[in-house]
């Protein structure tokens, strides 16, 4: 475990489900809650959790609009949640 710091992982990135969602992210320009919903296997809520606490740590961003008169919620990974993750697999890798 040379230059592993356990304290020094994002603790925002590292539950389970956010970094589910930061890894299928990363890997596309975008995805919409339902592709989500249904490539992590979570429920609405749990996954609105998440998404919210990506949002608010400024990682993700959401673009709302009605497809077919329905609510269409898509997600994108920011700047700043690129260079988060990045970090965040640094550090992970760092165990191998």
């Amino acid at each position: 475990m040379n230059n592993f710091d356990y304290n020094k992982l994002d603790e925002v990135i590292h539950a389970r489900i956010r970094l589910g969602i930061m890894a299928a992210l990363v890997s596309t320009l975008s995805m919409d809650f339902g592709r989500l919903k249904k490539q992590l296997e979570t429920t609405d809520g749990n996954l609105s959790v998440h998404l919210k606490k990506l949002e608010d740590a400024g990682y993700i961003h959401v673009k709302k609009s009605f497809v077919d008169n329905k609510p269409c919620s898509t997600y994108s990974v920011t700047g700043e949640g690129r260079e988060a993750f990045g970090k965040y697999v640094e550090q992970i890798s760092r165990l191998a």
